[in-house]
């Protein structure tokens, strides 16, 4: 492992919060606290989890256990935003907590053992694991979103349809190097 997967995992993680971004987009303080029934949860409500996620697996990530004592999980399942604004400013500290804990994280470091409840793992196992739960919980969001909007949902991918010419534009280019995101 080297500094390609860090730069790469930097790129994945944006990529994401992209994505949750331009569902954000979309939305206002109304749709964010809809739900499809009593036992699924609001976008903010997974916003709050995944932020709370965050911030306990990312603050102080080398040195402290990534579930932290004051984190109150089964808390973070209570819609308690009042704005779209609250639920953004929450969001944007969440990944701010990730990238900062990223960011000066060193090839030598992704061998290192860290802890989340107690179980140790590698540093590259522990980035892998956050990045797949947040791409679960992007794609909660995402299709919740499909959900809220029907018609007026702007595809975040290629659209229905345009499988096509998204190809063609991609291969016209020919064979090069670089991240899927690089064009985004």
């Amino acid at each position: 492992m080297d500094t390609n997967y860090l730069e790469g995992i930097y790129k994945q993680f944006n990529y994401y919060k992209s994505l949750g971004d331009k569902t954000f987009d979309q939305l206002n303080d109304e749709e964010i606290h809809w739900k499809y029934n009593h036992y699924s949860n609001t976008i903010s409500i997974i916003v709050k989890h995944i932020v709370g996620n965050m911030l306990s697996r990312w603050t102080n990530f080398l040195d402290e256990d990534g579930e932290k004592e004051w984190r109150h999980r089964d808390s973070e399942f209570e819609d308690s935003y009042n704005s779209k604004k609250e639920m953004m400013a929450s969001w944007e500290q969440g990944w701010q907590c990730l990238f900062n804990a990223i960011d000066p994280l060193k090839a030598e470091d992704l061998s290192r053992t860290i802890y989340i409840r107690n179980q140790g793992q590698t540093v590259v196992d522990a980035i892998n694991r956050q990045l797949a739960h947040y791409a679960y919980h992007i794609g909660q969001l995402v299709f919740i979103g499909t959900l809220i909007k029907d018609t007026e949902w702007q595809s975040l991918s290629i659209p229905k349809n345009e499988s096509k010419t998204f190809n063609d534009e991609k291969f016209s280019k020919g064979k090069h190097s670089g991240h899927f995101t690089d064009d985004l």
